[in-house]
């Protein structure tokens, strides 16, 4: 977060604060794990309102940036961007198998996805503000990474939801 401040880049935040969210996110979905379906069912509804908190702060972010129009370090953005798709990479590798396995491992396959569908899209917008020189390709990357985070929020909340609802009436 502190390069895309430093960088000037909206796509940069948003990634860092997607990444940030996915840090949390991955420590609830280990203290799921080994719970019964009531609780993962209760870790998907957090890591979707999360996800969804996160998205509306990057449009916020998008906005800010429309009112200054100053055009992002591309060379930051493309160092740290190449680093974090290395390591989400990985991480997306590591939870493939799990990715059907309960709702809980669903969204967080689902999160790693986006981060790294969001690492190419920071890589995009650094190489067209490079041979721009126009905070445009940042704004329109930044802005489509906000619609990615908050579609999965709503795809997310609307499999847990349902499941925490089922297993309240299940335990009553």
């Amino acid at each position: 977060f502190a390069a895309g401040v430093v960088a000037g880049s909206t796509a940069l935040m948003a990634d860092a604060t997607d990444m940030l969210g996915d840090a949390l996110v991955y420590a609830v979905s280990l203290y799921a794990l080994s719970r019964g379906d009531r609780w993962k069912a209760g870790a998907a509804v957090f890591k979707g309102a999360l996800i969804f908190l996160l998205g509306v702060s990057i449009l916020v972010n998008v906005g800010i940036k429309l009112d200054t129009g100053v055009p992002p370090s591309s060379t930051l953005m493309l160092a740290f961007g190449a680093m974090a798709l290395a390591a989400n990479l990985v991480c997306l590798s590591l939870l493939w198998r799990f990715r059907r396995q309960d709702v809980n491992m669903a969204s967080t396959f689902e999160c790693s996805r986006n981060d790294v569908i969001s690492n190419v899209g920071v890589l995009i917008a650094a190489g067209a503000v490079a041979l721009s020189s126009s905070p445009w390709p940042d704004i329109l990357i930044g802005g489509a990474m906000a619609v990615i985070i908050l579609r999965s929020s709503v795809r997310v909340l609307g499999e847990a939801i349902p499941q925490l609802q089922a297993d309240k009436t299940d335990s009553c």
